[in-house]
């Protein structure tokens, strides 16, 4: 691409090839000033923007004064990151040396496909901020050269998925070689042969993060397709995948020279990386025939784990002949005997009928295990007990550091802006500091409100266009397509349900009572919703829920007060969180683990309504949002109906009427009120910033 760039353009280069450029301010808007609709027709991927835009127009924009200006500005903000000196850290803290980031999923932009929800939003999450505190962490997983399904809905409201391969010649990617010049190569033994993958380097700021790929001419079909899609739906594909990232990804730091100190698997999809260096260590033993629990509690001291899900789907297992046909191979090579692997991905190591999993090799391989909420802590003590030999659940040792979010990439451009006039230049390095959220009350309410209003009326644009295109792309009549474009009022209160549809998080409360939803909806002073999200090709009764709600043009007879739109992923996630005024988060609870999109909603102003679950039972607070009991109930029929009844009265008795009471300029005072109290409660506490220090201080942090 470097060699089609104008002289004046070819810093765009390197830019293009680190994601910095993404939380960079002035970054997205470089791009766009080129040419926006082919930017955005490029998936904002600006690798495949520049190579494909044409040359006529690369030499206009050369020779354009205020993109030459944005680019050097956008140049100078990435070249000062990069050269930013490295802070000096405590000795006992192993990021002296290096952290080596396992996850099976990476979302750290949508031009890179390999994430499908909050697992992978909160690794990519994690690389950023490691790169603004210059850490010295690398990220390890899989380029899944057909990511995750696309989503289409058909006429009758039925999900159907699609998936599209990625032209790994115009991603934001690098394939790492050798000092011969040829592709980095590594192998892992699966079935009764051997996969084969290359290496390729993705920038994410400082943070490198490195992805296997087996789509080499070498591999048979099976074996190519172990990267093809993320969480395929075949077990024993899934179980190759996590041969490749655990055995792989070790073999391939190990292959570049790089030995981390610290090895932290981001749940259990990578725990066989504890495997390949159980086998290390044997072999520097010079053979010595150990027992594998007796090398695995010898490497302790450099792992850690973190476990995201309470969910079985989350914490999956096999039969152990499925287990074995799969990685057999791999453990025979290791010299590692099959039945002390059994033992150890048994939740019983004692118990032979019992089937086998990584999560139980995670958590008995790794020196510290953390649940990402308080009360995640609390599940995860009881759900993991019969790992350790203790009576109660209180003596388990798992604790937490609840997930957060990276505030320069979720906080909207407009936000940000302002709260720089306020705070002062470089103030997302403090946004930790609950102090200087202070400031919030130095902010005018019509400077607040101004904001907010802006971030909806473009969220407005989009549903109304989006809904437009999904109505046609599914074969509605032209005359019901034609209405989205009249959907959405940019006045009225808006509210938002967008996260991976499973049947736990309960999208059908919000449709629970039609009668009563219209009531509340279909009001001058009124209420829309805007809902997104992809069930699992699998989960039949979660695509019966998305089914539910495109179903309410029926039922309630406004079908442009509630729209769905199709194929969720992050660019309608940002555009979702910064312009909504309520973000509902229904989880059946203690299923929630932590949740971070309400987070990010609170970066842009935006309020939760949730039930208290995960987060929320640590961020709620009277004044900040509102909240729904989160109590466990044995009748799952009936806590539905209470917490149902628990959301309309909300909405109708508490949310409406602050949103809707104005002031004689027009001013919701009461909402702003709401709105300063949410961002400075709120804020500092779920920023990535407190969490990622909370990583180094607690769980990174050698114990003398």
């Amino acid at each position: 691409m470097a060699r089609r760039l104008p002289e004046p353009l070819e810093d765009l280069a390197w830019i293009s090839y680190n994601y910095l450029w993404t939380w960079t301010p002035g970054g997205k808007e470089l791009f766009r000033g080129i040419d926006a609709h082919r930017f955005l027709q490029a998936g904002e991927n600006p690798v495949r923007f520049l190579t494909n835009l044409p040359e006529r127009d690369l030499l206009r924009a050369a020779t354009d004064g205020a993109t030459l200006e944005r680019l050097a500005a956008v140049a100078r903000r990435m070249d000062e990151e990069l050269q930013r000196p490295v802070e000096p850290r405590d000795a006992t803290s192993p990021l002296n040396g290096k952290v080596a980031f396992f996850c099976a999923e990476f979302a750290v932009h949508s031009s890179l496909p390999v994430y499908s929800g909050g697992l992978g939003v909160l690794a990519g999450d994690i690389l950023k901020e490691a790169s603004d505190e210059a850490l010295d962490v690398v990220g390890v997983g899989l380029l899944y050269r057909r990511g995750y399904f696309h989503q289409r809905m058909d006429l009758s409201g039925w999900q159907q998925e699609y998936w599209v391969e990625a032209n790994t010649d115009q991603l934001p990617a690098v394939r790492i070689k050798t000092a011969n010049g040829a592709p980095l190569r590594v192998t892992v033994p699966v079935w009764d042969g051997e996969v084969a993958a290359h290496v390729w380097r993705v920038n994410v700021g400082r943070t490198p993060l490195y992805l296997l790929d087996a789509e080499l001419a070498e591999n048979d079909p099976l074996g190519r397709w172990v990267t093809s899609r993320l969480y395929e739906g075949s077990r024993d594909i899934r179980l190759a995948q996590y041969a490749l990232l655990g055995l792989g990804g070790m073999r391939a730091l190990e292959a570049m020279g790089i030995e981390p100190d610290l090895i932290h698997l981001n749940e259990g999809h990578a725990a066989l990386a504890a495997i390949e260096v159980a086998s290390r260590t044997a072999r520097r033993h010079g053979g010595d025939q150990a027992p594998l629990a007796t090398i695995l509690e010898e490497n302790k001291s450099r792992f850690v784990f973190t476990t995201h899900t309470p969910v079985e789907a989350g914490n999956e297992t096999y039969p152990a002949d499925q287990f074995f046909e799969v990685l057999g191979r791999a453990f025979d090579e290791l010299d590692v005997s099959r039945d002390e692997v059994a033992a150890m991905t048994r939740i019983d190591a004692t118990d032979e009928g019992l089937p086998l999993g990584l999560s139980p090799l995670a958590i008995r391989c790794s020196r510290s295990t953390n649940a990402v909420s308080k009360r995640h802590e609390e599940v995860a003590r009881e759900m993991w007990r019969p790992l350790f030999s203790v009576q109660s659940a209180n003596d388990v040792p798992i604790t937490h550091v609840t997930n957060a979010v990276h505030l320069p990439t979720w906080m909207s451009p407009d936000m940000r802006e302002l709260l720089g006039v306020f705070f002062g230049a470089g103030w997302e390095r403090r946004a930790s500091d609950p102090g200087l959220w202070n400031l919030l009350d130095e902010i005018p309410d019509a400077e607040l409100w101004r904001v907010r209003c802006e971030l909806r009326t473009r969220l407005v644009h989009l549903v109304r266009n989006k809904a437009t295109v999904d109505r046609l792309s599914r074969g509605e009549d032209t005359e019901y397509a034609e209405a989205a474009l009249d959907a959405f009022d940019p006045n009225f209160l808006t509210v938002g349900f967008a996260r991976r549809l499973a049947t736990y998080k309960r999208l059908d409360l919000l449709v629970h009572d039609p009668a009563r939803l219209r009531t509340i909806i279909d009001q001058d002073q009124g209420v829309q919703f805007v809902v997104a999200g992809k069930a699992h090709p699998r989960d039949e009764e979660a695509k019966a829920m998305a089914r539910g709600i495109l179903g309410l043009k029926r039922d309630l007879d406004v079908p442009n007060r509630v729209v769905f739109l199709e194929d969720y992923d992050l660019r309608i996630a940002l555009r979702l969180v910064a312009g909504c005024d309520v973000w509902l988060n229904l989880p059946r609870p203690p299923l929630e683990a932590s949740g971070t999109s309400g987070m990010k909603a609170v970066m842009n102003g935006g309020l939760n309504l949730s039930v208290l679950d995960g987060w929320w039972c640590e961020g709620y607070e009277p004044g900040n949002g509102w909240a729904i009991d989160g109590s466990v109930d044995d009748d799952p029929h009936a806590q539905d109906e209470r917490d149902a009844a628990a959301l309309y009265d909300l909405l109708e008795n508490q949310v409406k009427p602050l949103y809707f009471t104005r002031d004689e300029n027009g001013i919701p005072v009461g909402w702003i009120a709401y709105v300063r109290q949410s961002l400075r409660t709120l804020a500092p506490m779920f920023s990535a910033a407190r969490m990622v220090g909370d990583y180094v201080e607690r769980i990174y942090t050698t114990k003398s």
